[in-house]
């Protein structure tokens, strides 16, 4: 069984790279040609299912209706595999992901990023401010935001997450935008975080809550909306993954 899995993964593995590199071209027209970041985030869409396609993954996805077009957000996700990027592609509209810095020394894969999305060192308060002013320039233009308020792949008891930072409520409130919770519910399974880098075959599942409305809200509602928004996507994980109650733990993050 392991055998198969390696053999699946190193598929999986060759299937991402030769992808990126045959979307490479169009990519790279996207980000030179002045104001065509959004078509570069087209393809990374295309991009994610044309990936889960390939490895024959099926990926299930509930409550598109509750994303209006046109309407930019904040979403918000659970983090608990490096699958969880990738997967967050099938989020309809423009959308501009929040990563950490490290990403930007991928070869290639590190420029296309840092290009058409936002890294952020999360040690710098510097790197923090400047990921704020990008992200509200983004918003202003219309696109959407992914954010993982874990900060992180942090938990190590999925389906259990740390708690929420600040960051993506925040800006939320800061721009009046409404906040939609998302639920990956078996990345944890099918790509575990634990160092084996193998991956396991298995339906993976999106689940798009309705927004949380932010109109009229000041930073004293931050908290509200957190809380409201780490249950929402916990409880999910909770149930998809068929936890008894006497296995539900809330993890404080220091």
């Amino acid at each position: 069984m392991t055998i198969l899995k390696r053999l699946y993964s190193i598929y999986a593995f060759l299937i991402f790279m030769l992808t990126f590199l045959f979307l490479l071209p169009l990519f790279l027209v996207c980000i030179w040609v002045p104001n065509w970041e959004k078509y570069g985030r087209k393809i990374n869409q295309f991009w994610a299912n044309l990936f889960f396609f390939l490895i024959l993954m099926p990926i299930k996805v509930e409550g598109k209706e509750n994303i209006k077009p046109g309407q930019p957000y904040i979403f918000a996700a659970n983090h608990f595999s490096y699958l969880d990027i990738a997967m967050m592609g099938f989020i309809p509209g423009d959308v501009v992901y929040v990563g950490k810095s490290s990403i930007r020394k991928v070869p290639l894969f590190g420029y296309y990023f840092k290009k058409l999305h936002i890294a952020v060192n999360r040690s710098s308060i510097k790197s923090r401010s400047e990921v704020l002013v990008r992200a509200k320039n983004a918003i202003s233009k219309g696109s959407s935001i992914v954010i993982f308020p874990e900060g992180g792949i942090t938990t190590g008891m999925p389906p259990h997450m740390n708690m929420f930072k600040d960051g993506a409520f925040s800006l939320a409130i800061d721009k009046q935008i409404p906040l939609i919770p998302v639920t990956l519910s078996f990345n944890h399974l099918i790509l575990p975080d634990d160092g084996k880098l193998l991956l396991n075959f298995k339906k993976g599942k999106i689940v798009i809550h309705p927004p949380i409305q932010t109109i009229g809200l000041t930073v004293k509602d931050l908290p509200s909306i957190k809380n409201k928004s780490y249950y929402t996507i916990q409880d999910q994980l909770w149930k998809d993954n068929n936890l008894l109650d006497s296995e539900k733990t809330i993890i404080q993050t220091l």
